[in-house]
């Protein structure tokens, strides 16, 4: 009898070459990321603002240019006391036709000095200007220049005093306010995409 053990000669299946890795299954395909379709997203957000201020650009624009263009105005009369008819259309006229303006104005107390007690600079982001307060009051008017991507007064007291600003644009008004020592009162509209003030 052979005392001998047998020797495993269970098979194991086919084995790799020497040298080659073992296979690996491919990675999954990815879909699109997060970050595409966040980037998309605001895209279309920005898009849609350029088509709206393009849409309020032309809406806004289309009142002040006639040429080319057929309108229709309506025109009323008024019969005064004595029998005979006022034309409305005539004052309409008159407040159409005159150009906007942009109001400017400080009031207040400011001391007195070589500077007034006040240093005033106003305009838009392309015409700056100074401005001098004499009795307790500056007060300006620049035309209303609708390519202005703002309009702007600031007052610096020179020392103490107390005084208020505002600046009207279109029947839009922004006002501030400052008291004592070198503080400065501001006021700003800022033009924005449909063609308003704010």
């Amino acid at each position: 009898m052979n005392n001998q053990q047998p020797q495993n000669s269970g098979w194991t299946g086919p084995q790799q070459p020497y040298g080659q890795p073992p296979f690996l299954p491919q990675p999954p395909k990815k879909g699109p990321g997060a970050g595409k379709v966040i980037g998309l997203g605001c895209l279309g957000l920005v898009g849609v603002a350029v088509v709206l201020g393009i849409a309020g650009a032309v809406v806004g624009g289309s009142g002040s240019n006639d040429s080319g263009g057929s309108t229709s105005k309506s025109t009323s009369t008024t019969t005064t006391g004595n029998g005979a008819v006022a034309d409305d259309s005539k004052a309409d006229s008159k407040k159409a036709g005159a150009p906007k303006t942009v109001v400017f104005k400080v009031w207040g107390t400011a001391p007195a000095g070589v500077l007034g007690g006040l240093d005033i600079n106003y305009g838009s982001d392309s015409d700056t200007r100074k401005g001098a307060f004499k009795n307790g009051r500056f007060e300006a008017t620049l035309p209303l220049n609708k390519g202005a991507m703002y309009f702007t007064l600031n007052a610096q007291l020179q020392g103490s005093g107390d005084i208020n600003c505002s600046v009207t644009v279109d029947g839009q008004t922004k006002s501030g306010h400052a008291s004592g020592g070198y503080n400065i009162c501001d006021a700003q509209l800022t033009s924005d995409f449909t063609g308003g003030w704010r």
